[in-house]
């Protein structure tokens, strides 16, 4: 086999079917709370080796292997570890180590699948990065097999673990800021999102985000932590999916749009907007929580919220016959102060714990298969034209 196809091979893989089922059980092997953890990182690309770096911080956590089929990419991992750990070109003899007590998934999207349940079968606890799996049967048959085992699985959406997000949710809950109305959520960027290539023949391995066939495209990576955050403020999955979008600024042979806008419905009435450009950057990342009684403003690592202004209505100039008041840029807004540390470490701090403790992530197996559910559900109102609607199979 020539080099350049079996890179792309490795690197693209596509993930077998079988079928599915229920329930965590309990940890295999149980690891005491003095002993290090070993763990395999599978993908050592950006996020992989941004990864390692904060790995290297936490106490408890030994990264003892890396894994990439890019020799570049192997090499740039093996440095983050201070060229302590063992590399891998193939993930199978990584997780065939009996040292390794752990794997960390940060390979192409549609590849996530496969290397987990592998993973799983190879006794390794998980963290897989987001977006868990691509496709509804994928996610189907993963679930079935984590469930089926006794192994600590968590989902990389790291604002799941950040200590400010975990506050935020606990005031809605308690009502600070009224009757939940609307999500607004956006992520917006002014980039190609692409990454260089030195040989044409590695396009579509390095910038596999392109190419529907391997990726999600933005709602995968980047919309997919905001629809996350709103069903674990609600508790409930989308009823109803609605979205459209483009290829209108970056025409460059790219199949994955780059710009998407997508309307969520919940159960309870809720509306939720998700909204991704990358000609365009003003307020970057953002999710805005309007309720009867206030508005949360949340950032990646900070938040505010402004109060309804129920004693004193400022009526706008356009509005002003109707008597609406104005919106709540007018209010003052009050930062939300609460002690916490990057969400990704925080995050790899959690899975840590998780395997000590023995206990399911609160990024876990189940929310990150329901946020998968929503992400596939979001690309096919998309690519279809559609209206797509949550199914009771999807209820695990």
């Amino acid at each position: 086999m020539k080099r350049k196809d079996f890179l792309t091979k490795s690197a693209l893989l596509s993930v077998s079917v079988i079928s599915a089922t229920s329930v965590f059980g309990v940890v295999s092997k149980n690891i005491s709370i003095d002993k290090t953890i070993k763990l395999g990182v599978i993908g050592t690309g950006d996020r992989g080796s941004g990864l390692i770096s904060i790995l290297n911080g936490i106490e408890g956590i030994d990264v003892v292997a890396v894994c990439d089929v890019l020799d570049f990419r192997l090499k740039n991992g093996l440095q983050k570890t201070n060229n302590k750990a063992k590399t891998y070109i193939n993930y199978k003899d990584l997780l065939s180590d009996k040292e390794i007590d752990a794997v960390l998934i940060a390979t192409p999207f549609n590849t996530h699948a496969q290397i987990a349940m592998d993973a799983v079968d190879a006794g390794k606890h998980v963290y897989c990065e987001k977006t868990m799996a691509k496709g509804l049967k994928e996610i189907q048959v993963l679930v079935s097999k984590v469930s089926n085992s006794k192994l600590i699985f968590q989902t990389g959406h790291q604002y799941h673990s950040s200590r400010l997000y975990k506050h935020i949710v606990e005031l809605i809950k308690s009502g600070e800021i009224g009757e939940i109305a609307n999500f607004e959520c956006q992520w917006n960027r002014n980039g190609n999102w692409r990454r260089s290539v030195s040989d044409p023949a590695l396009e579509r391995v390095i910038n596999w985000r392109m190419y529907k066939e391997y990726s999600g495209g933005l709602v995968a990576e980047l919309c997919s932590h905001q629809i996350d955050f709103v069903s674990w403020v609600l508790k409930e999955n989308p009823k109803k999916i609605m979205g459209t979008g483009g290829i209108n600024f970056w025409k460059d042979g790219r199949e994955t749009y780059d710009n998407i806008h997508l309307l969520y419905e919940y159960p309870s009435g809720v509306k939720a907007t998700f909204e991704c450009l990358t000609n365009n950057s003003l307020n970057d990342y953002q999710i805005k929580v309007q309720g009867s009684k206030g508005t949360i403003v949340i950032g990646t690592e900070e938040a505010w919220i402004y109060y309804e202004n129920f004693g004193k209505k400022e009526l706008s100039d356009v509005d002003g016959v109707s008597g609406a008041t104005s919106n709540y840029s007018n209010a003052q807004g009050k930062r939300i102060n609460i002690n916490h540390i990057d969400p990704s470490k925080q995050a790899l701090i959690d899975f840590r714990d998780s395997i000590i403790n023995n206990k399911q992530p609160i990024s876990n197996l189940y929310t990150g298969a329901h946020t998968a559910i929503a992400v596939q559900m979001s690309l096919d109102a998309m690519y279809n034209n559609t209206i797509e609607y949550w199914k009771e199979a999807y209820n695990f």
